[in-house]
């Protein structure tokens, strides 16, 4: 395996792949396509001197991922979020046909005044959102990246919050209640480390039954099947990477029990009598914990010998939860989102003694 330097996540209906500033996002669209947005994320710090220095540039990176995953999921939810004006006036019609029935049923009945009252609903309702959609259209690309960026930066605090009360917070408060039965600190700090990972691991059951998600984390796997496949050396196919695996050692879900792991481990040898100062130093661990976490997946996804493939074992017998087997379709789209950020055959060329001739010699 060879490190190429590129990674991404799985978004609605697609995967984003980023390289460096570079990142694309590739949907499979409504109408079976797939559409690709390529743009940059520069991220919080371009200081080469603070991306040098571990653990502090594993903080930096981990909310620059936070923030690019976030907007790359916008950017897959607006090819879903808004209709076309054909496809409302499609659905307009098929309520109009409705409420039309509904007040022939009412007319029999002797009831003329509902019967008109109802499609004089219907029409108004059909006229404002008419009004709506052309108001919507009338939203000018700033306005609207405006308001994306608002709600991003919402999104990704709230996100922030709820992983450090469910994670970190929910464990420690209910651990706490065993000073009813024992006063041993280390037996309620472990107590405290069963519970987070109970936790953890319920949260990732829970959401992996889920039919929406289980569509995502087929795409997580395409997303994966696409890396491996580079990374071993093969042609970027859909047959390659049907058969490649759907683990990888630089995966967010290992790194998210790599942070449970280290938590433990801080936590459990890190004690102050104070109830107050054990809550305040769990919060002020956190970015720690996250650069230490970081540190352990750029050197898994680095390094492969057997030390650092036992440590990353854990983590990739997780995504077995976290990745499911994708279609063709899914991988077409995987490789689509690789090839606009990635020059894969220069990669071969380089790394594996492939013979690829470069897109530019070929259309001359």
């Amino acid at each position: 395996m060879k490190y190429s330097n590129i990674g991404g996540q799985a978004v609605m209906e697609g995967v984003m792949m980023r390289n460096g500033e570079k990142y694309a996002v590739a949907v499979r669209t409504a109408d079976k396509k797939i559409a690709v947005q390529q743009d940059v994320y520069y991220g919080l710090t371009k200081n080469k001197k603070i991306q040098a220095l571990p653990i502090v540039r594993g903080v930096f990176n981990f909310v620059d991922s936070l923030v690019l995953g976030m907007k790359s999921l916008m950017m897959s939810a607006d090819y879903f979020a808004e209709e076309t004006p054909e496809e409302l006036e499609e659905r307009l019609a098929g309520e109009r046909k409705k409420a039309e029935k509904r007040a022939e049923r009412l007319k029999r009945q002797g009831k003329e005044d509902e019967a008109l009252k109802l499609l004089e609903q219907t029409e108004e309702k059909a006229r404002a959102e008419r009004e709506k959609g052309a108001g919507q259209a009338g939203a000018g690309p700033e306005k609207k990246e405006e308001d994306n960026s608002v709600l991003m930066g919402f999104t990704v605090a709230f996100s922030i919050i709820l992983s450090i009360a469910l994670f970190m917070l929910l464990p420690y408060f209910l651990s706490r209640g065993l000073r009813y039965v024992t006063a041993s600190e280390t037996l309620i700090s472990i107590s405290e480390a069963v519970l987070r990972m109970a936790i953890f691991m319920g949260y990732i059951v829970l959401i992996s039954r889920m039919k929406t998600i289980q569509r995502t984390f087929m795409y997580h796997g395409a997303e994966h099947k696409c890396i491996n496949c580079i990374e071993h050396g093969l042609e970027l196919n859909v047959e390659n990477v049907r058969k490649s695996s759907r683990q990888h050692k630089r995966c967010g879900t290992s790194f998210l029990l790599i942070v449970m792991v280290v938590s433990v481990i801080f936590f459990l040898f890190i004690r102050v009598d104070s109830p107050v100062w054990r809550l305040v130093i769990r919060l002020l661990l956190i970015p720690v914990i996250a650069g230490v976490s970081y540190e352990f997946i750029r050197l898994a996804g680095r390094y492969d010998n057997k030390a650092v493939n036992i440590l990353s074992k854990p983590g990739l017998c997780l995504q077995a939860l976290t990745t499911k087997e994708p279609d063709d379709s899914m991988i077409e789209v995987g490789i689509a989102s690789v090839e606009a950020v990635f020059d894969w055959k220069k990669y071969l060329n380089e790394n594996f003694g492939a013979h690829y001739e470069r897109e530019d010699e070929d259309t001359k």
